[in-house]
C-alpha cells in the first residue's frame, strides 16, 4: 500500500509547539529545525561543533547551546541552558550518532568502542534524564521523546558493534521508559539510508567496513536513500499519534505503513508489535 507524504501527517497539526533538538547540527536535526522554525515553532537545541549550519539555524531563530556528549560537564551546562531557554517542551528529538569505531570488535580500540557507547547511548539518556522535568504536561497529547534507530534489529551488522548495540539498547529503553513514565510518549524511528555526514565514517574506514563500504558507495550514488522530507513526515506523524499507537515502539520510515488506519488498528490490538522480542518462543518448549 502506497500513500503520499501529505496524507501521512495530520492536517490539524498544532502551531506554537516548543521542540528541543539534540544535535541540531546533524543532517536530520538541521532539516527538522529548519522545517519547524518555518512553521513558527520554538526550536532549541544543541551542537557539538560550531559550523555554518549552526549559524544559519540561529539566524532563523533557533536557540542553540554547545554540547559535547563525551564530556559530562558539557552535557550539564547544555541542560542548564536548555532548561532556561525552553522551560516547557512538547517534543525532545534526540539525533546524535556516530558509527565509529568501525571494524571487527576484536580489532578495535576498546576505549574508542566504549566512547562510542557513551555518545550513542548513555549520554543521550543523561540528557533525557536531565530534561524530562521540563516536559509540558496537560496538553492535547503527552510530551514526546523521539530517538533514532539504526540497523541490526533483526540481524548482525558486522563491523559496527558499538553503534549497533547502542541503537538496539535505545529501542529497548523506549519500551522501558514507556512502561515507567506513562504521562510521556517514548518512540524511536529508523530513518533507513539517508544521505548525510554519518556515512563519512564508513567511507574513511574503507576495508575495515567490510562489504558495507561498497554498499555505502552504491547507496549514496543511487536513488535508493530515504528522502529527508519523508523522515521528517514520519517524525511528525509520531508527534501527532496517540500514546497507545506509538509509545514504546520502533518505526521504520522506509518500510512501515505509518500514517494508515490499518497500521494504527494493528498497533492498538498488539502490544508486542514493533518491539524487541525473542523469535521462536513457541518452538521446542517444555510442557
Amino acid at each position: 500500500m502506497s500513500i503520499s507524504p501529505e496524507s501521512r501527517v495530520s492536517p490539524k497539526r498544532r502551531t506554537g509547539r516548543s521542540v528541543i533538538v539534540l544535535s541540531a547540527s546533524s543532517d536530520i536535526g538541521s532539516a527538522a529545525c529548519r522545517r519547524w522554525l518555518a512553521r513558527g515553532w520554538q526550536v532549541c537545541g544543541t551542537y557539538r561543533t560550531r559550523a555554518r549550519a549552526v549559524e544559519e539555524l540561529e539566524r532563523l531563530g533557533a536557540a542553540l547551546a554547545p554540547c559535547d556528549l563525551s564530556i559530562i560537564g558539557s552535557i550539564r551546562e547544555a541542560c542548564d541552558r536548555l532548561q532556561r531557554l525552553c522551560p516547557a517542551w512538547d517534543a525532545l528529538i534526540v539525533c546524535p550518532g556516530t558509527q565509529e569505531p568501525i571494524g571487527c570488535f576484536r580489532d578495535t580500540d576498546f576505549d574508542e568502542w566504549d566512547a562510542s557507547i557513551q555518545v550513542n547511548f548513555t549520554s543521550q539518556l543523561r540528557l533525557v534524564h536531565a530534561l524530562l522535568p521540563s516536559r509540558r504536561r496537560g496538553g492535547e497529547r503527552e510530551p514526546l521523546v523521539l530517538f533514532f534507530a539504526g540497523g541490526g534489529t533483526n540481524n548482525a551488522v558486522v563491523n559496527y558493534s558499538a553503534y549497533t548495540v547502542s541503537k538496539i539498547a535505545l529501542i529497548k529503553m523506549c519500551e522501558l521508559l514507556d512502561a515507567e513514565i506513562p504521562d510521556t510518549r517514548f518512540a524511536i524511528v529508523g530513518p533507513g539510508w539517508v544521505k548525510g555526514k554519518i556515512h563519512e565514517a564508513t567511507l574513511r574506514a574503507g576495508a575495515r567496513a567490510g562489504a558495507n563500504y561498497q554498499r555505502t558507495l552504491e547507496k549514496l550514488a543511487g536513488n535508493e536513500c530515504t528522502p529527508m522530507a519523508r523522515v521528517l513526515d514520519c517524525c511528525e506523524w509520531v508527534m501527532d499519534a496517540p500514546r497507545a499507537v506509538v509509545s514504546g515502539r520502533n518505526f521504520a520510515v522506509a518500510h512501515d505503513e505509518w500514517g494508515t488506519p490499518e497500521l494504527e488498528q494493528a498497533l492498538r490490538s498488539d502490544p508486542d508489535l514493533y518491539k524487541l522480542r525473542r523469535d521462536g518462543n513457541a518452538r521446542l518448549v517444555k510442557r
